[in-house]
């Protein structure tokens, strides 16, 4: 290019368009920005790149104060309850194999001990019982102690491995 001549560019003026001029930048689908003062060029993506869909909280059409679902408000409690030997939650221990919610309010959970011989054993499955029980919405609850699969350090959450030195 000389610096004497401007280059001209090959491509036409874009026609002048019926829609008011936006003075703001847009969140154009699969996330990519795209400026008001856009010309029409494509944003520097490489050629095959797959756009990025970055999800707003909360979702749309979701309002943020709705009220938890009862299967959300179980889970909630569960991890308020604790095996008395380990700092962890249940819930994130990996010891709640099935949370059922129906539509009466009636609630099951499946949960296991880290052992047959836990000493909670008479008293987390009654605890739980009773926690679950006092939730607005729950008619009733049956917490029943199951031993397949025989519950292993595999099953906790990664923030309860943290939590107690497994990393």
């Amino acid at each position: 290019m000389n610096p004497e001549t401007p280059e001209k560019s090959q491509e036409a003026a874009p026609a002048a368009s019926p829609e008011p001029a936006k003075s703001h930048d847009e969140a154009a689908p699969g996330g990519v920005a795209v400026s008001s003062e856009d010309t029409g060029s494509q944003a520097d993506i490489p050629p095959g790149a797959e756009p990025v869909q970055i999800e707003a909280s909360p979702e749309p059409g979701a309002d943020a104060d709705e009220p938890k679902s009862l299967h959300d408000q179980v889970i909630e409690v569960l991890q308020s309850c604790y095996d008395p030997e380990i700092p962890v939650d249940i819930y994130e221990l990996g010891l709640i194999y099935k949370i059922d919610v129906n539509e009466s309010g009636e609630v099951k959970i499946d949960m296991t001990l880290t052992s047959p011989a836990c000493p909670a054993a008479g008293s987390l499955p009654p605890e739980v019982e009773q926690k679950v029980g006092r939730l607005d919405g729950v008619a009733s609850v049956k917490v029943e102690v199951v031993w397949e699969p025989t519950w292993t350090p595999e099953k906790m959450s990664e923030a309860a491995k943290l939590q107690l030195g497994f990393f």
